[in-house]
């Protein structure tokens, strides 16, 4: 008998991919033509309260919700406190978490006020200076957004909002991560997170698109930053919190690790789509990993369900190169939607090479931070 998985967490798209941004390196805005209503595309009340009376039902002690997009806020902030209201109607004594992913446009300091009130953690989308940041962050007529987000960023920060940094690293980003990591903590946003950026080239499907990171440059990336980030402790401990890195010193004391790339499988959350439509992964907003619909069907079942434990597992379908690499442990071969499945390189994450040469840079340092917090377990 395979042991029931607890739906624990959500990832809503309550505005499908509609966005008020036209981003150069954008995965979603694929997903367009493939939705199955015309823009706007909006959640309906009797979707949103039937997932939030699914996911509360359980009989566990926390759930998380993370509101996602295309661009969520362009529901209206009314919305979210109708999410609130329902998830407190709802609720069975468990400890909720909301998580906003945000180009941080739309808000304002009402926004700011709600976020504050109600625990929201913001995750703000800016990928650095000016001259990063707008060389793909723009809106459908060119427009620069740099100005706008640094506000943005200032004012939830100035009203006592949790907010991290959602940092693409893409060919022009992986340039400037001495310059990146040092805006970021200026600004106060001491909490980054650095997304590596591959898609695959819409002209020729055997390479990656000009806008992506190559491994070389994602791997000298993480270096740099990575020092920058150990530069900054105090008395034995970060002053600043990068995810990744944070993940992987799970992972050398031996606990599990809260970012999903780190993990042996996938399929350990699911994705509901503005129609009710549910998906096995954020990446994979497509037909083959469609799950069903909240409306017809029970969440925890689907997450339950053949299809998704199929797509968690392929995760470990790995080549020979990957099974035999000494970083396995650490990587265990990057997010699927990394693998390069019809190139020379048979399967292999297209950050491979940037893994390696950065896992092998911090494992030393990361065995002493390591026996160091052991110590004070003891």
């Amino acid at each position: 008998m395979i042991p029931r998985k607890p739906l624990s967490s959500l990832l809503i798209k309550p505005a499908g991919p509609d966005c008020n941004m036209a981003c150069g390196y954008c995965f979603y805005r694929d997903k367009d033509a493939a939705s199955p209503a015309s823009p706007p595309r909006r959640m309906s009340d009797e979707i949103l309260e039937e997932i939030i009376r699914q996911a509360l039902e359980q009989p566990i002690p926390e759930i998380s919700f993370g509101w996602q997009g295309g661009e969520p806020t362009l529901m209206g902030r009314p919305f979210f406190e109708r999410a609130v209201r329902l998830q407190m109607r709802h609720g069975r004594g468990q400890s909720v978490g909301n998580g906003l992913q945000t180009n941080g446009l739309l808000l304002d300091r009402s926004w700011a006020a709600f976020l504050r009130d109600y625990h929201f953690l913001v995750g703000l989308s800016l990928d650095g200076p000016e001259y990063v940041h707008d060389g793909y962050r723009i809106r459908a007529g060119g427009q620069p957004t740099w100005a706008e987000v640094v506000d943005r960023a200032k004012m939830l920060l100035d009203a006592g909002v949790e907010v991290n940094a959602l940092s693409v690293v893409n060919s022009l980003s992986a340039r400037f991560p001495e310059e990146i990591y040092g805006f970021l903590k200026s600004l106060g946003l001491v909490h980054m997170q650095f997304i590596p950026c591959v898609e695959t080239d819409p002209a020729n499907s055997s390479r990656a698109a000009d806008f992506s990171a190559s491994g070389k440059a994602y791997g000298d990336f993480l270096i740099k930053v990575f020092d920058l980030w150990r530069a900054d402790f105090r008395d034995g401990l970060p002053t600043t919190f990068v995810r990744t890195f944070d993940s992987l010193f799970f992972l050398y004391v031996d606990r599990r690790p809260p970012d999903c790339v780190l993990q042996p499988t996938c399929g350990t959350y699911l994705v509901v789509e503005h129609d009710g439509g549910v998906y096995a992964c954020d990446f994979f907003v497509e037909e083959r990993w469609h799950l069903g619909n909240v409306m017809d069907g029970k969440l925890v079942h689907m997450l339950n369900s053949s299809r998704q434990r199929s797509f968690g597992a392929a995760k470990a379908d790995l080549p020979q190169a990957c099974r035999a690499c000494p970083w396995l442990r650490l990587c265990r071969g990057g997010c699927p939607k990394d693998r390069i499945r019809d190139s020379r390189d048979g399967g292999l994450s297209h950050f491979c090479s940037g893994y390696k040469r950065f896992f092998a840079y911090a494992d030393p340092h990361f065995r002493a931070l390591a026996e160091a917090w052991k110590t004070t377990q003891k």
